[in-house]
């Protein structure tokens, strides 16, 4: 069945932006022009769409988030909201006695902040076990990152005070915080929820995506114990918009085994995209590798999670498999491992288009060999006004004001895209967006006026450039002919508001292929 949409501003991101009309056919956009052009289009079976001055634009394009993280948040406790540690307890106990969680069963509970706290601090086993000890409980930090374990928690896992700590990691056991590579190890270990609730949070998460104008997104970190759920998600055809999985490198033959038909193309709606590495941590959690110090601390720097062989390793079995890298580096020591890595390879790795993800406090610098390798850079940059105060307070104003340098990499013509890491925090585009346009922190205090993008191109961040990073941009990202009608139906045009009113245009309908899934 056709569908022609006219009478409002058409945003297409192609060649002058906009067009009077459109006509979709078969999830494809057959036609794009003059009103008069695309209502000769028209038969008696075209559903005649009047978009009544509201504006239809290209759907968005999720560069780097955590599907699965995102379905199990709603299966734990949030913290998010809390801001002290009598909080932290309270929405513990809520959740207890909502679920009638019986003693031993895990409690996992997610996206505390110390930075934001009133105590200004982790919280500790020691708070857990005064109210909790019969209950295996695990706290997550916002970053994903650093954890905290009870002491019901760690007996389980099998780590006591003798248990040595991984490369790239740390295991403090008389608070039960633990960082990095061995906060990821550990908690892989705790296990997966039922399959009925699993099967519940990723439906759920799903509509997140849609209800944010998202029909492609990524599973940013798959790992050998998500075969399961994700080989009975595509069998029984739960996933409908398209995700795009990044493999552990240690975990890819297992994963290989099950998802070989998925490598580099689409079965109901699940592709292999490559692979995903860690080489730092977070710069909120102080643990992003930096090439200058922290200011408080003179001798430290974060620090690396890989080794510089491992990661040269990694990038050549990308190569090999013909399959892309993402690699996490927040700081700048970070990204000149992996860019020293990369140019070891040589420039033809520009074919597997490898991706830094985050990319925060990458150099100014560093950015010419980003562009000679053909390296894409997926920008966090609404930590702007998350955490940007807290960039301040860890990195001195004159170093935080460049973080996410957007407008830097366009200046040098290189592609880049932005993401919200969630669940990290919400999948927003329009409030990344805005981020990315105005770089005010939470204090209103703007990092950097210079580091400032227009609209247009922000936008093209999370659609055209972020197909681009999928090897889909002759399919998706503007409205063109022959493209997917993968398209958003909003109610103001984000190019002809004030910048400071882009995080609040609304969602009205989300369609993949032309199909409404969401509806406001």
């Amino acid at each position: 069945m056709k569908k022609i949409f006219y009478n409002g501003d058409i945003l297409t991101l192609e060649k002058n932006n906009y067009v009077q009309a459109i006509c979709i056919e078969d999830g494809i956009i057959k036609k794009c022009g003059s009103k008069d052009e695309i209502m000769s289009e028209a038969d008696s079976n075209t559903e005649i769409i009047n978009l009544e001055g509201k504006c239809l634009m290209p759907a968005f394009i999720d560069a780097h988030s955590h599907f699965s993280a995102v379905a199990n948040s709603f299966l734990q406790v949030d913290l998010s909201k809390c801001i002290d540690f009598n909080d932290i307890k309270e929405e513990i106990r809520k959740y207890i006695n909502k679920n009638n969680i019986k003693k031993g069963e895990w409690i996992r509970a997610n996206g505390y902040d110390n930075n934001y706290l009133i105590e200004k601090k982790h919280p500790t086993k020691q708070l857990l076990d005064n109210e909790f000890k019969d209950y295996p409980i695990v706290l997550q930090h916002v970053s994903g990152h650093i954890g905290v374990f009870n002491e019901k928690a760690l007996e389980l896992l099998g780590v006591s005070r003798n248990t040595e700590s991984s490369t790239g990691g740390r295991i403090e056991y008389s608070t039960g915080i633990m960082e990095e590579n061995d906060y990821v190890e550990y908690i892989k270990k705790i296990g997966m929820p039922n399959i009925e609730d699993l099967t519940n949070g990723y439906k759920l998460a799903q509509e997140k995506y849609l209800s944010y104008g998202i029909t492609t997104f990524q599973e940013g970190m798959m790992t050998k114990e998500l075969i399961p759920i994700y080989k009975y998600l595509v069998e029984n055809n739960i996933i409908n918009l398209d995700l795009i999985a990044y493999l552990g490198v240690n975990d890819k033959e297992e994963i290989l085994k099950v998802f070989e038909d998925h490598k580099r193309k689409y079965k109901n709606n699940f592709k292999i995209g490559g692979y995903k590495i860690f080489l730092d941590g977070s710069p909120q959690g102080r643990t992003a590798w930096m090439r200058t110090p922290y200011i408080d601390d003179i001798n430290y720097y974060g620090y690396s999670t890989m080794e510089d062989n491992s990661v040269y390793e990694a990038i050549k079995m990308a190569m090999d498999d013909d399959l892309q890298i993402l690699a996490h580096c927040n700081g700048d020591m970070a990204a000149e491992q992996y860019i020293e890595a990369i140019e070891k390879i040589g420039k033809d790795v520009k074919k597997i288009r490898p991706v830094i993800i985050h990319a925060q406090l990458i150099g100014i610098d560093q950015l010419e060999k980003v562009k000679e390798f053909g390296l894409i850079p997926s920008y966090f940059v609404a930590h702007t006004y998350y955490w940007g105060d807290i960039h301040i307070e860890n990195f001195g104003l004159e170093r935080a004001r460049k973080i996410s340098p957007a407008k830097s990499t366009l200046e040098k013509n290189i592609l880049f895209t932005f993401h919200q890491d969630s669940p990290i925090i919400e999948p927003n585009m329009f409030e990344t967006i805005m981020c990315a346009v105005e770089r005010k922190t939470k204090k209103d205090i703007v990092l950097g006026e210079e580091g400032k993008i227009d609209v247009l191109n922000a936008i093209k961040a999370v659609t055209i450039n972020a197909a681009y990073q999928y090897f889909e941009e002759n399919e998706k990202g503007s409205i063109k002919e022959g493209k997917k009608a993968d398209l958003i139906l909003i109610d103001k045009n984000p190019l002809k508001i004030k910048k400071e009113e882009i995080k609040n245009i609304k969602i009205l309908e989300t369609m993949k292929n032309g199909k409404v899934l969401y509806k406001a």
